[in-house]
């Protein structure tokens, strides 16, 4: 493929996204999130273990380890709050179980957004009951928002307006989670 026609695919392929927040800002806020993570917890006795809730932190928490240089376990959960074209949460639906090799962990839930705050809610809920050493919770994106659930996130990425936002994990329908970026579908925005 040669230039010309890489250019006019990806033109093609964005032309319906404004974005917000690009690639390079995703990458330096990710890595000052590890420092934080890393100060907070390097000190600490016992196991660490980031629960990545899927499907839309993967690329969030794929970049996070990375930068983080502490041992340390993954146990992801899945949650469902927009289901198919819903651009409003229906409900966190938690879809597996909550690992067990949580009890006695400092565990940090990580999430793309933090919105209504029932899908945090719920899992901190979910674990404690398992014993963990700690909870705590980090998050790419703050929604500005007032939310329908009281729950506290000690970590945040960015916030951003009340926007139905896709990219870097995030999705609408199942699509546009591959794009290296966070942005809004203009379709959407005149909703």
């Amino acid at each position: 493929m040669n230039d010309d026609t890489e250019k006019n695919q990806n033109t093609i392929e964005h032309e319906n996204i404004t974005v917000l927040i690009d690639e390079d800002r995703i990458a330096r806020r990710v890595a000052e999130l590890a420092a934080r993570i890393e100060s907070d917890l390097g000190s600490l006795e016992g196991e660490i273990t980031l629960v990545p809730i899927m499907t839309g932190s993967m690329l969030f928490v794929s970049d996070l380890i990375r930068r983080l240089k502490l041992p340390l376990r993954i146990a992801p959960v899945t949650v469902q709050s927009y289901p198919g074209t819903a651009t409003t949460s229906r409900g966190a639906h938690l879809q597996t179980p909550i690992p067990e090799v949580l009890r006695d962990s400092h565990v940090v839930l990580v999430d793309d957004i933090l919105d209504s705050g029932g899908t945090l809610s719920m899992l901190r809920r979910l674990v404690e009951a398992v014993e963990p050493r700690s909870i705590r919770a980090c998050v790419l994106l703050d929604k500005q928002v007032e939310r329908s659930h009281e729950v506290g996130c000690e970590y945040a990425g960015f916030e951003i307006a009340d926007e139905f936002v896709v990219g870097y994990g995030l999705d609408h329908d199942g699509l546009y989670r591959n794009l290296p970026f966070i942005g809004t579908l203009k379709a959407l925005e005149h909703d």
